[in-house]
């Protein structure tokens, strides 16, 4: 795909999911380009007339928000009614997370709705899951988890930030290893077995957590349930 088939595939899946949205409703404001298009759709919808309040995920869907102007609360003012988010992978109902390192926050959010719907474009669909999964991990504990992570068969590195030395730290204030497994078997045995890891946070294995799944083309958007 090109660089405008992209954005149009990314288009098509965030309106889609913005325009499902209902007058009063609470939404999940998720992070990344694709979660942006939704929230810009909300925005316009705003406009003219709808009532909705966002929970953001991150800064940047939160100074989007506000930028659009689209109410902003917080968790403890609020549970949300859906939240819309995207993925760095899908594969059947399965979600790979966290390439902005925002997934903590994301899982939190997404936790708490009562629907999660999750927006992608069609690069993004694969048959199994097989990048890197993302560790949000307290600093002192980079190195014991990075054993664990051995210890289940993969190869965690630290994610290091560009345009500064050092790596990537979240907005919680910390860092983040990418954990390289392959092909994941059983995205839910590890996903269990991450849970148990003492110092990681939050992981970005999304599993048994959509609710739908919208997957943007360049003409449309198909919706999968989960």
């Amino acid at each position: 795909m090109d660089e405008a088939a992209i954005e149009a595939a990314k288009r098509h899946a965030g309106e889609e999911a913005a325009a499902a949205v209902g007058d009063g409703d609470v939404v999940g404001l998720g992070t990344g380009t694709t979660a942006a298009f939704a929230i810009r759709a909300l925005g316009r919808r705003v406009d003219a007339g709808l009532e909705v309040r966002g929970i953001p995920t991150s800064y940047q869907s939160a100074s989007l928000a506000r930028e659009v102007g689209l109410p902003v609360v917080t968790l403890a003012d609020a549970t949300p009614d859906v939240a819309i988010d995207g993925a760095d992978q899908v594969a059947d109902c399965a979600l790979l997370k966290g390439g902005g390192a925002a997934h903590a926050r994301e899982k939190v959010v997404a936790g708490a709705a009562d629907e999660f719907v999750v927006v992608v474009d069609e690069r993004k669909v694969a048959d199994q899951l097989e990048v890197p999964v993302p560790l949000e991990v307290l600093e002192p504990a980079v190195e014991p988890v990075r054993a664990a992570v051995a210890s289940l068969g993969g190869e965690a590195t630290l994610r290091a930030a560009a345009g500064k030395d050092g790596p990537v730290i979240t907005e919680n204030g910390n860092p983040v290893l990418d954990a390289d497994f392959g092909p994941i078997e059983e995205p839910a045995a590890l996903s269990d077995a991450l849970d148990g890891v003492p110092g990681v946070v939050a992981h970005g294995l999304f599993v048994d957590a959509a609710d739908e799944i919208h997957v943007g083309t360049a003409e449309d958007c198909r919706t999968r349930q989960c």
